[in-house]
This record gives structure tokens, sequence and C-alpha cells, in this order.
């Protein structure tokens, strides 16, 4: 299945929110640039995972930034210079850097979310998690680096850690040993197939139609509260507190549904709305980013693959590093 396209990708999944400072990024871009755009972010960037291109149903806050995309730099280095990088190599006029300040949910899981009735959530709201960097050793980069490339056909047999422990240059019991205290600080995920879910498949089936990303502006305080409330819902497979600025009408909160049929996703909205006003939480604005072209890649973190980029290009390193107290910042 992996060959024939039904499978994207398998892979040892990192939470990769605790190893690197990531963020939303959407991109103001002239629309006779836009498929360029897309395709040196997709292709020539490491650091920007997920690229999307998205639309509304009418014109509305936000409206012109129609690409969108994840951005992850590795720990050290600044979002915002790397995203002022970028803005000169796709001609973007504008950019917001949206980081998370707190996730409610983070998933996948498009087949099980089929035929869900609108409102369907768990008893208790969602349990917020936090994006704290976690400090790693020279010895755990580096059993990571092999755990997190993505597996070949040819790679999946019966001992498929042999190689990578080899690749780290390290016995297996030390390999195994370090990945598990990994795993024990909570950096590591699932080991996963992810299925292709945006594009047709070898039997031109597909998971899922319709990619919605939500956005609600709730007052201030009240994020953490909206959040959880959103994240309960049993069709969002992502939820965050992101702060969208006046460009986006000061949206706070975002979360991410699919679906085969555009009237189901509404109507799932329709109820995760209805619950937000129940729950005593008013929302002075609503609006929905609908998803088209869609690539997605899992974002690169290694501190030595920026420095390999920075020279690459023919960018000092040095002069990427983060400033401090840097947060989420528009350009």
């Amino acid at each position: 299945m992996l060959r024939a396209g039904t499978i994207r990708r398998v892979r040892q999944t990192l939470i990769s929110t605790s190893l690197a400072p990531g963020s939303l990024c959407a991109w103001e871009v002239p629309p006779e640039r836009l498929d360029e755009a897309f395709d040196y972010l997709f292709r020539e960037d490491p650091f920007s995972g997920h690229v999307v291109l998205r639309t509304t149903d009418a014109v509305s806050a936000g409206s012109t930034y129609r690409l969108w995309t994840t951005l992850k730099v590795p720990v050290g280095f600044s979002l915002h210079k790397h995203a002022e990088f970028l803005r000169g190599r796709i001609g973007a006029q504008r950019f917001r850097l949206m980081p998370a300040k707190m996730l409610f949910t983070l998933g996948v899981g498009h087949i099980r979310r089929r035929g869900l009735e609108p409102g369907a959530r768990a008893e208790e709201p969602a349990r917020p998690l936090e994006t704290a960097v976690v400090e790693l050793s020279a010895l755990e980069w580096r059993v990571l680096g092999a755990l997190k490339r993505e597996f070949a056909p040819e790679e999946l047999v019966r001992d498929i850690w042999a190689a990578r422990a080899a690749e780290a240059g390290l016995d297996a019991a030390t390999f195994a040993r370090t990945a598990a205290a990994l795993e024990e600080r909570r950096v590591i995920g699932r080991f996963s197939t992810f299925l292709e879910h945006v594009k047709a498949t070898a039997g031109n089936e597909r998971v899922t139609r319709y990619n919605a990303l939500f956005h609600w502006a709730v007052p201030a305080g009240r994020e953490m509260d909206a959040g959880c409330e959103v994240g309960r819902h049993y069709v969002i497979t992502h939820a965050y507190w992101r702060e969208g600025g006046p460009e986006f009408h000061g949206v706070n909160v975002m979360a991410v549904a699919h679906g085969m049929e555009k009237a189901a996703v509404l109507a799932h909205k329709a109820a995760i709305d209805a619950h937000l006003r129940e729950a005593g939480i008013d929302c002075t604005y609503s609006n929905v980013f609908w998803g088209g072209r869609s690539e997605i890649k899992p974002s690169e973190i290694m501190p030595d693959a920026y420095r390999e980029f920075c020279e690459r290009n023919g960018i000092d390193a040095e002069a990427m590093r983060a400033e401090e107290g840097e947060e989420g910042t528009s350009a």
C-alpha cells in the first residue's frame, strides 16, 4: 500500500511542538505567484511542513492570505527571520506568524470520524497541552535523527530498528535505551502509518474531500475555556489557541476538521458554535478557511540541517539566531 500510494508514509512520529519553535504562517502572495510560492515552500524549504492554499466563501478578514503553512525552525533559530527570508524568495507581500499558545487537540483519524453526528463530543472538555520546548543532549538528537526519518518500503522488515541504530553509530541496546528515555520525556509519539487523505489513491478513492480551518474570536481571558470546549468535539483533528491579530479580526481559537461533504462540515461548525454559546462563551467573529491544493511533509527540526540550509542559500546561520522574547509577528 505504501508503494501504491494508499499509505503516504510510515514513520515514528514526534511531538514536534516539544522539539522546536513552530508556528502557523499565513502568506499574502500575488495571485499570479501562488503556485510558484507553493512549490518553493513544499519542495525547497525543509522547515515548512503542511502547505495549503485556502479560500473563504466570501471576502472577509484575512481572505487575501491564500497560502498557509506550518513552519518550524530548530532550537535557537528565529521563526521571524526565516519567514522574512522566505518572503523574499516567494514574493509575499505580507505574512502573519501565529505560534500556538496552547494545544487542545492534536491528531488525525479521518476515516473513524466519518459519519459523526454534528455536536458529537466527549463527556469532558479537552485537556490543554503545553507547547514548551524540551532540551536534548547530543546523543538524544543523534537517536532522534535516526528515529524520525520515514521508512522506504524495503526498510519495512522484522527488525526495523537495527539499521537505524547502525545509522546513528550505536549498538542496539544504547539506541533502544535512549529512544525509551525520549518517550518518557514525551517527545516521541506513535509509530504510525499516514493515509493519503487529500489526493485520490490508487483506487481513485479519497479519505476526505473538505479540509476546513475554523476561526473564532472569543473575549480575552476565555481562550482556554473556548479551546477546551472546541477540542472535545470528535470531528476536530487539531485545535489551538493562536493569535490571528488584526489581519484576521482578532481570532484567537482555531481548529481543523475534515469531511466528505461541505454541508456536513458546516453543520459540525454550527454545532460547535451553538455549544460555545451554551457554555457562556460569546464569539465576536467567526470564519471558515477552506483547504484546496495541499501537500504535507514533516518539518525538519535538526539544528545541523538548519546550518546546512543556511550554507546552501548563502545565509550567515548566526545572523538567523532568535532574539530574546521573540513571539508571533506580522510583516
